[in-house]
């Protein structure tokens, strides 16, 4: 479990005090893929090299398994950091050193046998399907294949916390997907808990068991993955869902041409299959125009979205609308000049 409390990191310069992180906290779950999405300079990054103490916290609190870091001498830091593996955008390997030395760097450094450390580099080698590269550099390596021996070396100590800090953002679609998989194959037999930062929720809706907001240095919205997307509160949330769900909901021109109410139906994938919109048209004196829509899937359920014009009288929308909800569906009304 982690449990971070009210963190704050601050950065003095000439031009005074920015707060990069403002009093956030959150809960990690054992072997949960947590995700922390946000804009370039949402404070995302910092929020996660805190996590370690790459960057010292402001305040708050930092606790990983009763244990809170942020009291720890140097050296019980330096032990507890050996729970804590990290991957970044830049992939960050030797360009002097071989995929297999690469990977058994951190072992030599924790003092193991020779035929241990060849033990496990072989066992990574394997499971990051790069045996046939253990004597190439990365220079020879694809972005995707680099990204793959980071990894492996990441978790080579076994850590119980993976951090990845925008680790597919400098890849094409393909190896982002090949590495998604990779990082859900870890959680499911190594058991580690995974920290996602992002700007791509693309990527968060793919992997993410939960998912955080960040806007300026706070959390602003944080739920499940597909309570997030079928029923975003904030505005940035909403943005970013709305880059993916095709139509734009949140307002435009074309939906100003309709008389009446046009909303926003969300809906999981335990009732994206059942009629429900002829149900309710059956079951009320409304009819329902079709706009937009599509399906979103996620880590493990799908969230479907259709914009619709409901047209009737009002007691009749309402009483449909109320029908809606009944079935577990979110119903939001699309705002427009």
């Amino acid at each position: 479990m982690i449990e971070v409390k009210n963190l704050v990191k601050e950065f003095t310069s000439d031009e005074g005090v920015f707060r990069a992180v403002d009093d956030v906290s959150f809960k990690v779950n054992n072997s949960e893929i947590y995700g922390i999405i946000g804009l370039s300079g949402a404070g995302k990054s910092t929020l996660v090299r805190c996590l370690n103490k790459l960057e010292e916290p402001t305040s708050g609190e930092i606790i990983i398994d009763g244990v809170s870091i942020l009291d720890l001498k140097q050296e019980d830091l330096l032990r507890e950091r050996k729970d804590i593996g990290m991957i970044f955008q830049s992939f960050n390997l030797f360009m002097q050193k071989t995929v297999y030395d690469n990977i058994a760097y951190p072992l030599k450094i924790n003092k193991m046998s020779k035929a241990d450390i060849n033990k496990r580099v072989m066992e990574l080698l394997n499971f990051i399907g790069l045996e046939d590269k253990k004597d190439s550099y990365p220079s020879q390596l694809s972005g995707g294949q680099k990204q793959r021996v980071a990894i492996a070396r990441a978790i080579a100590t076994n850590p119980k916390i993976l951090l990845s800090d925008e680790g597919t953002s400098a890849l094409d679609p393909a190896n982002t997907q090949s590495i998604l998989s990779l990082l859900k194959k870890i959680v499911e037999e190594y058991k580690m808990t995974i920290i996602m930062i992002t700007h791509q929720m693309e990527v968060a809706k793919d992997i993410c068991d939960r998912i955080a907001v960040m806007e300026k240095g706070k959390i602003i919205e944080e739920n499940t993955a597909s309570e997030l997307f079928k029923n975003p509160k904030h505005a940035m949330t909403r943005s970013f869902i709305k880059n993916l769900s095709g139509p734009d909901y949140e307002s435009g021109p074309m939906f100003t041409d309709f008389k009446n109410p046009v909303y926003r139906l969300a809906y999981l994938d335990a009732n994206y299959n059942e009629p429900i919109l002829s149900k309710c048209i059956r079951k009320f004196d409304v009819d329902i125009n079709l706009i937009a829509g599509n399906i979103n899937q996620l880590k493990e359920r799908s969230v479907g979205y259709l914009v619709v014009e409901i047209i009737g009288e009002e007691k009749e929308r309402e009483k449909a609308i109320d029908y809606l909800k009944s079935q577990n569906i979110s119903v939001e009304v699309v705002e427009h000049e």
